[in-house]
């Protein structure tokens, strides 16, 4: 069958059960019509290498399906890309994977980006004061599947390729030290407390302290390790004076491996009490990974180098660590001052 691609004829046929398109370089409709007959004429024969000099055409959702079936990424990770499917699956579902230009994603993005523009909660506030991180994950999740797809050959160029981010705005959140006070005191309960103490003493993620082992603190040589990391690269935190302090006052309890544990059972979350801490302490939108900020933000306005904090986080590149370089210049006129400034 023929039809226009701009001023440019094409011809589509099937083939063992797959929809193939082919350009027939030309404008002029019977030479057109005569590569199309050609090609048939090539069918007929059963010259079945077709695959070969022509590409099928691929249903962007089934390829998407395969994609997510095919990866071998952390599950939270999978949950996350599929999160952002929600979104642009409508618009193009149907679509062939071939099809998909960057013209067509920029414009899904445009109208992503209204539409949490339009947002109620979004209502009276600049653009510069909103988050568009969902529409970058969308993107960045467009860009994964279309990468996948040029190693499997289905594609040669990724058209999410280039197009530029969304301003993002970034939760750097830190507390003072009275804050700080607040937030424990805030726990009801010491589980929580511990919790909350132990991730701003230590900066670790969520997950990595829940999944802590007695077997991982070593209290003799004040060092923990910290293992099955979000970067799958095992660190090993020092034990400073009060977080040793902390993790005496942890009672072990012989029934379970892990530190932090209900009544010997493995702690799964914390985010209800931990909501109950903020409220009590009338901390407003704060999250539990932003304690990981706040021990972030201390050792860097503490002197601390980026490498080091970066090192102590588990970032794997630097580029992470580089969001905590605007509290840097007082620390860096600091040793200046205290090289030269003596003359």
């Amino acid at each position: 069958m023929l039809y226009k691609r701009g001023k440019i004829y094409w011809c589509k046929f099937m083939l063992n059960g797959k929809l193939y398109r082919h350009s027939c370089q030309t404008k002029d409709k019977k030479i057109a019509e005569e590569v199309e007959n050609a090609i048939m004429g090539e069918i007929v024969r059963g010259k079945y290498d077709l695959p070969a000099k022509y590409k099928p055409e691929y249903v962007f959702k089934e390829v998407f399906t395969e994609y997510i079936r095919n990866q071998s990424v952390n599950i939270k990770t999978i949950e996350r890309r599929k999160t952002a499917a929600k979104h642009f699956m409508s618009v193009f579902a149907s679509d062939y994977i071939q099809s998909v230009t960057a013209n067509k994603i920029e414009t899904y993005q445009l109208k992503r980006r209204l539409e949490i523009i339009n947002l109620p909660k979004n209502k009276d506030k600049r653009e510069s004061e909103i988050s568009f991180r969902t529409v970058n994950i969308e993107i960045a999740t467009l860009y994964n599947l279309f990468n996948y797809c040029i190693k499997k050959g289905l594609i040669d160029k990724n058209p999410a390729a280039g197009i530029k981010k969304l301003n993002e705005l970034s939760r750097l959140k830190t507390l003072s030290d009275s804050d700080i006070e607040k937030i424990i005191a805030g726990a009801t309960n010491k589980l929580t407390k511990d919790l909350i103490t132990f991730l701003i003493y230590t900066g670790c993620r969520k997950g990595e302290a829940l999944n802590l082992k007695w077997d991982d603190v070593d209290l003799q040589n004040n060092v923990i390790a910290i293992k099955g990391t979000k970067t799958k690269y095992d660190r090993y935190m020092p034990v400073s004076k009060p977080l040793k302090e902390l993790l005496k006052s942890i009672e072990k309890n012989q029934d379970c491996l892990y530190v932090f544990n209900n009544k010997g059972a493995k702690l799964g979350n914390f985010k209800r009490s931990f909501k109950t801490a903020c409220r009590n302490a009338g901390l407003k939108d704060l999250r539990i990974h932003d304690l990981r900020h706040v021990f972030a933000s201390k050792m860097v306005m503490n002197g601390t180098s980026l490498y080091i904090t970066g090192e102590l986080l588990g970032h794997r590149t630097t580029q992470m660590t580089k969001r905590y370089s605007h509290l840097v210049p007082d620390t860096l006129r600091k040793a200046v001052d205290d090289v030269w400034g003596k003359k």
